[in-house]
């Protein structure tokens, strides 16, 4: 018989929560071993838990989901990570999957529909709910020059102002290795090699505007 998929759930909502376990309690092929409250927590009960699949929301105390993610995936790359959450905006897609999630769905998605999703994902499988998937089209289809996150336009616009990657790190509150990502996929999207190339390029496109301090 084939082994249950084991389940972590991290959703600052104990309501929540207790919904999902109640729902995957209805399946036999899973088990749910554990239940963070936020995202620190479900770093610490993924390290030591070693789940499967991690269930996790992207707003929560503490520590915020997609810095949840990172952590998780860096320690233990062999667990999955699905995304699920209210939030569908282009930045929190990407920026949940460039953290290493392997799916993204809704929490209105159906019962079976979050079901496969969890068996997809547990066998690596990348997994996006519907609504996604034509957003990321829909963005992939987009005009060159158009496509930059929120979180790409204002690493950006700190490089228009004269800040380093450190500084940038510091004000954002990021990792410099996740800024000098941002950067390496603002340059390609804008077809650049440089940060002042970038900034020039980001200005006559209309996607940067500068203002006074």
């Amino acid at each position: 018989m084939k082994e249950r998929v084991r389940l972590l759930i991290c959703d600052d909502h104990p309501i929540v929560r207790a919904g999902f376990e109640g729902i995957l309690a209805g399946n036999p092929g899973f088990e749910v071993v554990g239940e963070a409250g936020d995202g620190r927590e479900g770093v610490e009960m993924a390290r030591r838990l070693r789940p499967d699949v991690v269930l996790i929301d992207l707003r929560m105390p503490e520590m915020e989901g997609v810095e949840a993610i990172g952590k998780i995936k860096a320690e233990r790359p062999e667990t999955q990570v699905l995304v699920l959450t209210t939030y569908d905006s282009d930045a929190d897609i990407l920026r949940a999957i460039e953290a290493g999630a392997t799916g993204y769905l809704l929490k209105d998605a159906p019962r079976e529909e979050l079901f496969r999703a969890i068996m997809a994902a547990s066998r690596g499988e990348p997994v996006l709910a519907p609504s996604v998937t034509a957003r990321l089209m829909k963005r992939a289809q987009a005009p060159a020059g158009s496509t930059l996150s929120d979180r790409e336009v204002e690493v950006l616009g700190l490089v228009a102002r004269g800040a380093s990657n450190r500084e940038i790190a510091r004000g954002l509150h990021l990792s410099e290795a996740t800024v000098k990502t941002h950067l390496i996929h603002v340059f390609n999207k804008l077809g650049v090699a440089d940060r002042t190339a970038a900034v020039t390029t980001a200005l006559e496109k209309g996607i940067l505007r500068l203002e006074g301090p």
